[in-house]
């Protein structure tokens, strides 16, 4: 981890950070997991929680907005191949409506 890197990073694990994640593991668990202080980060490296974002407007390593970018696109991906199946967990309409967010966080974070 280097002090001196003055650059907003996101998680590595895009789809599980920020407050959103954390108020579905609430609201499910009955508990708020603890903010981790060390993370991994999309290009590679281990950075304070504090010096990442999950809002492509904040986020100012281009490696991290990339890998981003990819990890957006892919769930988009995940979420239409899920509710073309058989007994689907997602409705196809709820299966768009997702996907299109997931892309449109993609394009935010590419531009």
């Amino acid at each position: 981890m280097s002090e001196t890197d003055p650059h907003i990073h996101v998680e590595r694990q895009v789809m599980r950070a920020g407050a959103a994640f954390r108020n579905v593991i609430a609201s499910s668990l009955g508990r708020v997991p603890d903010a981790p202080t060390v993370v991994t980060t999309g290009c590679g490296v281990q950075t304070p929680y504090a010096m990442t974002s999950p809002r492509p407007e904040s986020v100012t390593c281009l490696a991290c907005r990339e890998h981003a970018r990819r990890e957006y696109l892919g769930f988009a991906e995940q979420v239409e191949g899920l509710s073309r199946m058989p007994g689907a967990p997602v409705a196809g309409d709820q299966a768009v409506e997702v996907a299109q967010w997931a892309r449109d966080l993609a394009k935010r974070f590419s531009g």
